[in-house]
């Protein structure tokens, strides 16, 4: 049996909860002061996921990244698969806040979405 201790981010009290777990089965030992604790420790030993931030360039723009986010929480195991896929990336300008930049990343169910607008830059003569 292993013993796991884990800090829960689900709300602002950070609950430093402790867990046994043996094979696929987690026994919450003690520390979390409500279910939500049970459940986010539970869940971060067995399937952690994580929300994913990064940037992609932008041709012909005003900046020249956009800042984007996954539209949920995607597997751990997939984190650096979908920076390197983002790496791959440029877009056009204009790109808007809340666009759909890839559907179904890494077959993760979660799209990546743009976070700021980016308007194109006249142009120049």
């Amino acid at each position: 049996m292993k013993k796991i201790r884990i800090t829960c981010i689900v709300c602002p009290i950070g609950c430093k909860i402790v867990a046994n777990k043996k094979d696929d089965k987690i026994e919450i030992v003690g520390g979390n002061k409500c279910k939500r604790g049970e459940k986010y420790a539970i869940d971060e030993i067995l399937h952690p996921k994580r929300m994913v931030t990064t940037s992609v360039f932008v041709k012909n723009g005003e900046y020249p990244l956009v800042s984007v986010r996954t539209s949920q929480p995607v597997p751990k195991e997939k984190v650096m698969e979908i920076v390197k896929e983002m790496k791959k990336i440029s877009l056009e300008a204009p790109v808007k806040c809340g666009d759909v930049i890839v559907k179904n990343v890494a077959g993760t169910d979660a799209d990546i979405i743009a976070t700021r607008t980016v308007n194109s830059i006249p142009n120049s003569v």
